[in-house]
């Protein structure tokens, strides 16, 4: 009986401080001192902090990429589509698209891992803002290279010139 009480005793705690600590961080979004998100970064004229080891979009090397597709072998949800050509003098495949669709992507990183020749890695990118699906489907291949490598963040101004073609973004999984 006794351990019961005990129970009972450390479970009504266990509550009463869960909504302690919800409590004060309700009443600090009253404080008359707090500046809003957009005031204290002054976002998006300045980039957010974010961790080191932040997951942002993606980073692409097209240059050292051998398209062996082992990135979209491994993601999970399939959101990684690859063109390649044979060479025709010499052996392996000439990337022609690099296409990852931000819809289904998860940012779970396991696209990193598997490449051999360490081509694509995660960025720092906190914010790929968009008004149409379409917007979340970025080609790399398309992108000027300056842009699509070197830094640690994409500009959405880029992404967004990159895609005015005539030709659709990407074929498909079946490309």
């Amino acid at each position: 009986m006794r351990q019961w009480f005990a129970d009972v005793k450390n479970a009504v705690w266990t509550v009463l401080h869960g909504m302690w600590v919800t409590l004060r961080y309700w009443l600090k979004t009253y404080d008359p001192e707090r500046r809003t998100f957009t005031e204290q970064f002054e976002y998006p004229e300045l980039p957010v902090p974010v961790a080191q080891r932040y997951r942002g979009f993606h980073r692409y090397d097209l240059t050292t990429c051998i398209a062996c597709d082992q990135c979209a072998k491994a993601c999970p949800v399939d959101c990684i589509y690859i063109g390649k050509e044979r060479v025709t003098q010499g052996k392996g495949f000439k990337v022609t698209g690099f296409t990852i669709d931000y819809t289904k992507c998860m940012f779970c990183a396991l696209c990193v891992e598997p490449c051999p020749v360490d081509c694509i890695f995660m960025g720092a990118t906190h914010d790929l803002s968009c008004y149409s699906r379409d917007g979340c489907i970025v080609d790399f291949s398309r992108l000027p290279v300056e842009i699509a490598w070197g830094r640690a963040t994409l500009n959405p101004t880029a992404v967004a010139e990159s895609k005015f073609v005539s030709e659709p973004v990407h074929g498909g999984p079946n490309q």
